[in-house]
């Protein structure tokens, strides 16, 4: 918020952050609406992160190499049909899915689900030992974190969308 701002509001990359300034008497319902719309109108501007499937295989072998002894998928790829789930992976074929609607994310959200599914290739369920190497990848938590949020604006956009 800026008290200087009065009619005004703007957003900027950042690395990979989005930072909106809005006007500081811009309360509630209209402040997230801003925001909302300065932050969908940024992102359709930049160009696709993470765009190809063969850059998803060296973000996983890096990661996989890093924090998991060099576990390799037998394929990792976008999928467009995933609308629940931020990845999937199939231990019996080694294979990971990643949602599309990642692509506009932070690295470091990216990679922390695409370690969250290399760690399937080791261990299939969520135990103990399963989060044991997810907490491997250092910003799991923050990841999370962003994902709830993202998680409430995909599904608040969807709503937007069938009431208008």
């Amino acid at each position: 918020m800026s008290t200087r701002r009065k009619k005004t509001a703007g957003a900027h990359w950042e690395g990979d952050r989005i930072v909106v300034v809005v006007p500081a008497h811009l309360r509630g319902e209209a402040r997230a609406a801003m925001v909302l719309h300065l932050t969908r109108r940024l992102q359709r501007k930049r160009p696709l992160l993470h765009a190809s499937d063969l850059q998803l295989a060296d973000r996983a072998a890096a990661l996989a190499d890093r924090h998991l002894d060099g576990i390799r998928p037998s394929s990792i790829r976008w999928s467009s049909n995933q609308t629940t789930r931020w990845g999937s992976c199939t231990p019996a074929t080694r294979e990971i899915r990643i949602s599309e609607r990642l692509r506009a994310t932070p690295s470091w959200v990216l990679d922390s689900v695409i370690h969250h599914e290399l760690v399937h290739l080791v261990e299939a369920g969520h135990g103990a030992r399963f989060r044991e190497l997810e907490r491997r990848y250092p910003r799991t938590g923050d990841a999370e974190l962003f994902l709830e949020g993202y998680a409430l604006g995909l599904q608040r956009q969807g709503a937007d969308r069938t009431a208008g």
